[in-house]
């Protein structure tokens, strides 16, 4: 069995407790460690000290909202959680304000109430699936190709289309209804290959695009990673591909 990764921390601050309380406990559920904040300075307070892989920040708390804390963090270095991954929760968001909290550095802005599962949907997406370590699984693609001699072949067709795909993510990412093809139709490939890793991030962008209709810089990021993990070790584990 491939090893499990470490627990991801995530910062959730909201003023409203039972918000907090419900996403403090939602997202511990999906196996995250969570910290509570009550406001916008607490907030900053806990990520001047500590390094949490994402932050999710109430557009509209006391004191400091979403922006404050994370232009803050941002302009200081020597903040333990700096470059932390930022998503904003809003009970109130349009179109304007989803574009401004896009192009001020946040991964995603998340609509309240939101669905558990639109939670780890966003968070898959811009963090990466967590729980595979192995880019590949000889075994799985041995158990559905039946043997290696078109598990290689197959791997191969894999490998060009991953490589044609890289090219075409940045039109894709202003064409959700073509990316959303591409994700489906790659999910399939990577089931004959062993390319659990990979299946498992295009699922979560997939059900990330369904519900938001834009592909987020961060999320179109991961998944660019994801993809060149898979041509390289497509590359070494079948050298010649």
């Amino acid at each position: 069995m491939p090893d499990t990764l470490p627990r991801r921390r995530l910062l959730v601050a909201d003023d409203d407790p039972s918000t907090r309380h419900f996403l403090g406990s939602a997202l511990a559920a999906l196996g995250y460690e969570v910290a509570l904040a009550d406001d916008g300075l607490q907030a900053l307070a806990m990520a001047r000290v500590t390094a949490f892989d994402a932050l999710l920040l109430d557009c509209r708390m006391p004191r400091a909202g979403a922006l404050d804390v994370l232009q803050a963090l941002r302009a200081d270095p020597a903040a333990a959680s700096h470059g932390a991954v930022a998503m904003a929760t809003s009970a109130e968001v349009d179109a304007g304000l989803r574009q401004s909290l896009i192009e001020a550095g946040f991964a995603c802005v998340v609509e309240k109430p939101c669905r558990v599962a639109s939670l780890g949907h966003a968070l898959g997406a811009t963090l990466g699936v967590g729980g595979l370590a192995n880019v590949l699984d000889d075994t799985e693609a041995l158990r559905a190709t039946g043997d290696s001699v078109t598990m290689r072949a197959l791997r191969g067709l894999l490998r060009d289309e991953l490589v044609q795909l890289r090219e075409e993510m940045q039109g894709l990412g202003d064409d959700a209804p073509a990316f959303l093809d591409r994700l489906h139709r790659l999910r399939s490939a990577c089931g004959f290959c062993g390319a659990a890793r990979l299946a498992a991030q295009a699922t979560a962008l997939q059900h990330h695009l369904q519900e938001v209709q834009v592909a987020s810089p961060a999320a179109t990021e991961r998944f660019h990673r994801e993809v060149e993990a898979t041509i390289q070790a497509l590359a070494e584990h079948s050298p010649g591909l």
